[in-house]
């Protein structure tokens, strides 16, 4: 059976929503479900279930391999523009003593021109003419200095003499961000956190294979020994880096100022509210819709594919 043909007019002047959407041209969103959003026990870098976890001072969590890493690629590429930037303001130093020099042996010329020369002549209107090359309808050097003139013409218009725009490096920013929320990072700021593992079911991990997955890994809080997920809100302590649920957190550690599993003192500027997973619902996570401008169409067809309804 034919499409309907209010699917494929291509007589009117202008796009249709559903032409447009196989176009693929202008703002394209997508609704993001759970699969596309990061659960709480994975790294934000790798995205994968966390080893060795630490923490920066805004929640976000990254495997100690992963963000080290990270950090060691932007403090080279920060050199790297730093380098450039220097480079860059010696070069504008140079062609400025240059540009300064050329003046004063031109202004000397000219002195010695106006001084020693039987009629003296206007040096700015001569040296525009001899720049441009210019002399004169009679003149033999003509050819000659019309040929350098068309050799160092700039035209926009002709592809052998389009200018070439000078490439501006600005002062580079010394210092690291984090690569989650883009935030100044540094090192020290950095702190391990330890999660609670599950085991009320060792009996039966021990019945299955020697190497359990990391996937399979489940953590409580070491408080209330409430199993964490994505719904649940989590802080952790900057000073020995136990975390727990929130209502534990906010409930005890304000009152005790110690840590309930090792003891150890703490305030409230150690705790340290960690970003949620996601559970693909509007109501629980922020951004779940993802949205990306295109000038031109994917060309890849597939936006000439309509999906099968059942």
């Amino acid at each position: 059976m034919p499409q309907r043909h209010s699917k494929n007019n291509n007589d009117l002047a202008y796009f249709t929503y559903d032409e447009k959407k196989k176009l693929g041209y202008g703002t394209q969103r997508e609704r993001l479900g759970k699969d596309s959003i990061k659960p709480f026990d994975a790294c934000s870098l790798c995205l994968k279930p966390f080893i060795d976890p630490m923490c920066c001072h805004k929640g976000h969590v990254f495997c100690r391999e992963c963000i080290l890493e990270c950090i060691l690629a932007q403090k080279k590429d920060i050199q790297r523009r730093v380098a450039a930037h220097t480079s860059q303001k010696k070069q504008d130093k140079d062609e400025e003593e240059e540009r300064l020099m050329l003046q004063k042996a031109r202004e000397l010329d000219d002195f010695d021109q106006q001084n020693h020369s039987a009629m003296p002549r206007n040096s700015e209107k001569n040296h525009n003419q001899d720049k441009s090359g210019f002399h004169g309808a009679n003149s033999v050097k003509a050819t000659s200095f019309e040929e350098e003139a068309l050799r160092t013409m700039k035209a926009f218009w002709l592809p052998s003499a389009t200018p070439a725009a000078s490439v501006r490096v600005d002062a580079p920013e010394t210092h690291t961000v984090c690569p989650e929320g883009k935030e100044k990072l540094k090192l020290k700021n950095l702190f391990a956190i330890r999660f609670t593992e599950d085991n009320s079911e060792e009996e039966e991990n021990k019945t299955k294979s020697a190497s359990s997955s990391s996937y399979d890994k489940a953590y409580i809080c070491p408080s209330c020994k409430v199993t964490l997920t994505n719904t649940m809100s989590l802080v952790a302590l900057s000073s020995c880096g136990h975390v727990f649920c929130k209502k534990c957190g906010e409930k005890f550690m304000p009152v005790d100022k110690v840590c309930l599993v090792c003891d150890k003192p703490c305030k409230d500027r150690n705790l340290v509210g960690l970003k949620k997973g996601g559970t693909g619902f509007a109501e629980h996570d922020d951004h779940l819709e993802a949205k990306e401008y295109k000038h031109l169409g994917s060309g890849s067809g597939l936006g000439l594919v309509r999906p099968v309804k059942t």
